[in-house]
């Protein structure tokens, strides 16, 4: 007989048995190894910037925008920038800047943050056009993981109560997956109940037991994982959200950023008579010729 494919690249919203309790299951695939597959990332960035996708996508699901949802992380490591961002319509891309030299020379441990990207911020900002106000959640990079730095951004920032597990794995095929797993109790929604404490240490430790194997098995399916972890207290899913790797870059964008320009800063740009712009997400490039230019610096000069 044969079988139904597994779904991958999405988000599993479910509620734990009958308190307000709610969560978000992430399972990535072709997704997370197309954009870590654009650049020829050294393993452990490539690792670290999973990891920002997985989270990026875990938190910005949460909320209800429309426009883009941004994760990123500055600091003084050798990993000097990771930028995760997606869409409303679940558009997701992402990149990476590193120092080759230093990389080589750091040893790595169990604590990817303090030793990958050191001392800095964890930045989310919401955008939802120039018509509107944007936010931005900013606080410092303190932890050994990127979920530890969410964990200290929801204590400092947010005042919320909230558990997060992210894992991200590169299997025999050499093809990357990457898991999130998140509860967060609303707040005051167990209020005034004997076993509102109890209940929410429950759920957190019942998360705490899915392993990284099984946040990123793809022939594990997601719903099957949530009763595994969570049929004591029973849980309910509701609909499931898929996501696509897909960049916002497009060749009449970088026109754009071309022509608002001076004239002399796109002649610094040629290089063997033409101008070369490479996205750094995808790693598209965009080439425009001495023709191109031409017209580029008269629009430049209206």
């Amino acid at each position: 007989m044969p079988t139904t494919p597994i779904p991958d690249d999405l988000v599993l919203p479910f509620a734990v048995g009958e308190t307000r309790l709610k969560g978000r299951m992430v399972r990535l695939g072709p997704l997370l190894d197309r954009i870590l597959g654009q650049h020829d990332y050294p393993e452990p960035v490539a690792r670290m910037l999973g990891q920002a996708i997985v989270l990026a996508v875990t938190l910005a699901r949460a909320l209800k925008y429309d426009g883009v949802f941004t994760l990123q992380t500055k600091g003084d490591g050798p990993v000097r920038l990771l930028v995760a961002d997606v869409s409303a319509a679940g558009h997701v891309r992402g990149y990476a800047q590193f120092d080759a030299a230093r990389l080589a020379q750091a040893t790595l441990t169990r604590a990817p943050v303090p030793t990958l990207l050191g001392a800095g911020y964890l930045a989310f900002t919401v955008d939802q056009g120039d018509d509107t106000e944007r936010y931005q959640g900013l606080v410092e990079l303190v932890g050994a993981t990127l979920a530890d730095c969410a964990h200290h951004y929801f204590r400092q920032s947010e005042q919320i109560d909230a558990g997060l597990k992210l894992a991200v794995a590169r299997g025999p095929d050499r093809h990357w997956r990457g898991g999130g797993l998140m509860i967060e109790r609303i707040p005051d929604a167990l209020a005034g109940t004997i076993d509102g404490e109890e209940v929410w240490r429950n759920a957190v430790i019942l998360m705490s037991s899915c392993s990284d194997a099984e946040l990123t098995d793809g022939a594990l399916p997601p719903d099957r994982l949530l009763y595994r972890l969570f049929n004591e207290p029973g849980v309910r899913v509701h609909r499931t959200r898929y996501l696509q790797a897909k960049c916002r870059c497009s060749r009449e964008r970088v026109e754009r950023v071309l022509r608002a320009l001076p004239p002399a800063d796109l002649d610094d740009m040629v290089v063997d008579g033409r101008i070369s712009v490479t996205c750094e997400f995808c790693n598209t490039r965009y080439d425009f010729t001495e023709d191109d230019r031409n017209k580029l610096s008269v629009v430049s000069q209206r």
